[in-house]
């Protein structure tokens, strides 16, 4: 862990009004262990963790470094990511994964194994492979203004399980430079899912 990293993460934190904190000390990883990105790999650790909670909303914000180490043989791969974490009653996602599409996913739609495309936003659909438990509740979830966002914005990985969500680039460490235009992604797609959470229950 860089010194130099953590203590301009820690700058942007105190001007985000996050609390900061170097190491999971908040015990953060267990909310996380359904995430496919939780599962990968060993040596797993979270550093750089900025917090912020809003009580009224009973949300809490978490922006922080994570990092693991895929072995291959004699060879291993270190992945590092920032990662934008939501924890909020608010939510109420289905279970989905979306990730940038590749020539395997094109494969797999040859071979029939079909992810869920909207037909309404085709560069959406050719950019990201989505899946999940309950088609249609996503595709309720996934809105015009989700489907935009991820038109324009390439590359991006994002999962929902009921009150949580992440999002983030595989193996991207973000500067700290670009942590705030980072954050109001995230809370611009956690707004928008909590809209739609609540239209559902409507």
């Amino acid at each position: 862990m860089s010194r130099k990293r953590t203590e301009e993460m820690s700058q942007v934190a105190f001007n985000l009004k996050f609390s900061f904190k170097e190491k999971d000390n908040w015990n953060l990883h267990t909310l996380l262990e359904d995430f496919k990105l939780f599962r990968h790999g060993g040596r797993r650790e979270i550093t750089n963790l900025m917090h912020q909670s809003d009580p009224l909303m009973n949300s809490d914000i978490y922006i922080f470094d994570y990092s693991y180490i895929i072995s291959t043989g004699k060879s291993s791969k270190r992945f590092q990511q920032t990662v934008f974490f939501v924890h909020s009653k608010s939510l109420g996602l289905p279970f989905f994964r979306m990730r940038p599409e590749n020539f395997f996913h094109k494969i797999g739609s040859w071979l029939g194994i079909e992810d869920i495309d909207f037909e309404s936003h085709p560069k959406f659909s050719n950019q990201y492979y989505l899946k999940g438990e309950d088609e249609d509740y996503i595709r309720h979830v996934m809105n015009d203004d989700i489907l935009k966002f991820f038109s324009v914005e390439k590359k991006w990985f994002l999962e929902g399980i009921n009150y949580y969500m992440i999002f983030y680039r595989l193996d991207k460490l973000l500067s700290p430079s670009q942590i705030r235009k980072f954050y109001k992604k995230g809370i611009f797609l956690y707004e928008i899912f909590q809209d739609q959470s609540w239209k559902a229950d409507e």
